[in-house]
């Protein structure tokens, strides 16, 4: 009699402000296919689902032609991968205070949804794409539920408690990026 060959299931979390950034100012602007980038962190896991998180353009009141633009544009892109096979897109808000944009809500909503599945048996593994801190707790509780909790991230920029926290670590480097970068034909 062999033994049944059981397949562990991932979610992957990825903080769309940081993953921009980070390859704005490590990759020379690379431009990347998230479904590639899912595909990739979980090369030893099936993938459950992909979480993106991101805010829509800030937008005053009313708006001026370069903020419309700029709302247009991410409406196409957020509608482009949420019709990607088991995605799901989670906008927080972006405020104003004074000239500074602040994001809101980003790291509460990964934070519940991580713990969320977590603690629900539906996945043994949580891969993250983030550097931030405010995770914490919320790694600690997907541990605490017996999940693997590994994360990408770039040395440029990384909160260290969060690398303190989780099982794994791998680093976000030029050959990753080679491999997840938008085929130039679509």
């Amino acid at each position: 009699m062999g033994c049944a060959i059981l397949t562990v299931r991932s979610a992957v979390f990825i903080d769309g402000a940081y993953l921009i950034k980070l390859l704005e100012s490590d990759f020379s602007g690379a431009r990347i296919d998230l479904e590639k980038v899912s595909d990739q962190v979980c090369l030893d896991s099936e993938r459950f689902r992909t979480y993106y998180y991101d805010c829509m353009p800030y937008q005053s009141n009313p708006p001026t032609e370069e903020e419309r633009e700029r709302t247009s544009r991410m409406n196409k892109f957020i509608a482009k991968i949420s019709n990607l096979p088991r995605f799901q897109v989670k906008l927080g808000k972006l405020g104003k205070i004074g000239t500074e944009y602040v994001r809101k809500r980003i790291e509460v909503l990964m934070s519940v949804d991580i713990v969320q599945l977590s603690w629900s048996k539906n996945i043994g593994t949580i891969i993250i794409i983030s550097g931030d801190g405010d995770l914490v707790p919320a790694v600690t509780a997907a541990r605490d539920a017996g999940v693997l909790v590994k994360l990408w991230y770039t040395r440029s920029s990384i909160h260290y408690e969060l690398l303190d926290a989780v099982d794994e670590f791998h680093v976000i480097d030029q050959k990753l990026v080679n491999k997840i970068k938008l085929d130039p034909n679509s």
